[in-house]
């Protein structure tokens, strides 16, 4: 497999906005050990297996990994949106926003207390935009639809509140009128991000919203997310299978791989000292734009059946680095030992961003520099 990158031409060029965040106190959502599997008659698919993750105000964290990997999977679940045959195992969703009394704990939520969460505090942009809309309603009914469910407005407020959201994203008002098919895939994705934000949300879902786009209307879309989330304030999970669209937009990167996270980072770590050899496959898997040129490198194989992990770390049979000792890896995501940041975490016990490419671990000896 090798990863392709739909921002290779632009990526340099990427916006960042102000890529400092608030850093200090609790997350505003916090998923602890989550877990879920997919009930089939040929045994369990773990499609997420104990997850951590957290997502602090005003902060944009990035989830890559190739398609499969379980990130959507991640996302839906934590909002409690899968449908059988999904099922969530284990694990914790904690929602801290600032216009509730205190913690939620969403898995225990009902239904009805759920509806009040969902697009009023924690809002979606789905893949897809054009099959995301209802394509026999305008979009100015979708819209209203989302504001007359979460706000007491009246008509006139809530008429002119769906219209100073097309302000809000660059679409001209009389487009309030038009039907999904009559918009260009660009309009369609800015709908989307519109009807996310109707209602304010402290946390915004985007799933992969630009990927069926050409890279200049993806650079506008990811400029103005950028522009939205330091006027509005709001925080972003950005799941995407490009790597370095994240490096350029994310605070924060996570990757996972076959339902796990395997490291965790800041965006300039995971740059330039990545430790996980999936993450360095990852990197190695797109060109640079600066410096000399380099072989582009895929990663070999395929992922593995979901049905039956094979134990220590799914990745050792594409890795370049495994070796006999990494089937009883157990996983945790400890600190890279040559990081300053104590954040940045990798699953992988042997590899350290400095250790030469192609380095063959061994069962008595591990790479030099493993920490």
């Amino acid at each position: 497999m090798t990863a392709t990158s739909d921002m290779q031409t632009t990526t340099a060029a990427a916006p960042t906005g102000d890529r400092a965040t608030s850093g200090g106190g609790e997350p505003v959502l916090e998923i602890k050990d989550f877990s879920v599997v997919y009930r089939t008659g040929g045994g369990d698919v773990h499609a997420v297996e104990k997850v951590d993750l957290a997502l602090h105000p005003g902060e944009v964290v990035g989830l890559a990994g190739e398609s499969g990997s379980g990130k959507s999977t991640l996302a839906y679940g934590a909002c409690r949106l899968l449908r059988p045959p999904a099922l969530i195992t284990g694990g914790s969703v904690v929602y801290r926003g600032r216009r509730l009394s205190g913690p939620v704990e969403i898995l225990g939520r009902h239904p009805e207390e759920l509806r009040e969460l969902r697009w009023r505090e924690i809002a979606i942009v789905f893949q897809s935009a054009m099959n995301a809309l209802n394509p026999v309603l305008r979009v100015r009914d979708q819209l209203l639809d989302v504001v007359e469910a979460h706000l007491d407005l009246s008509k006139d407020e809530a008429a002119e509140r769906i219209a100073s959201l097309l302000d809000l994203v660059s679409i001209p008002r009389a487009r309030l009128k038009s039907y999904p098919h009559e918009l260009s895939g660009g309009m369609r994705q800015r709908v989307m991000i519109a009807m996310a934000l109707a209602t304010d949300p402290e946390v915004v879902i985007m799933d992969e919203p630009t990927t069926a786009l050409d890279v200049v209307v993806q650079r506008d879309i990811l400029a103005q997310i950028v522009e939205l989330k330091d006027e509005l304030g709001f925080a972003v999970l950005f799941i995407t299978h490009d790597l370095s669209l994240l490096l350029e937009l994310a605070n924060r990167v996570a990757v996972m791989y076959a339902g796990r996270l395997v490291e965790t980072g800041t965006s300039d770590e995971m740059h330039h000292e990545a430790a996980h050899p999936y993450t360095k496959g990852l990197l190695n898997s797109f060109p640079s734009l600066r410096g000399p040129r380099r072989d582009l490198a895929g990663i070999p194989g395929s992922p593995p059946d979901l049905r039956g992990l094979p134990p220590g770390c799914p990745f050792l049979t594409r890795c370049a680095y495994g070796a006999e000792a990494c089937s009883r890896v157990d996983m945790r995501l400890s600190p890279v030992s040559s990081s300053p940041d104590p954040a940045h975490v990798t699953a992988c016990p042997f590899v350290l961003p400095a250790t030469p490419e192609k380095t063959l671990a061994s069962p008595s000896e591990p790479p030099a520099g493993a920490r």
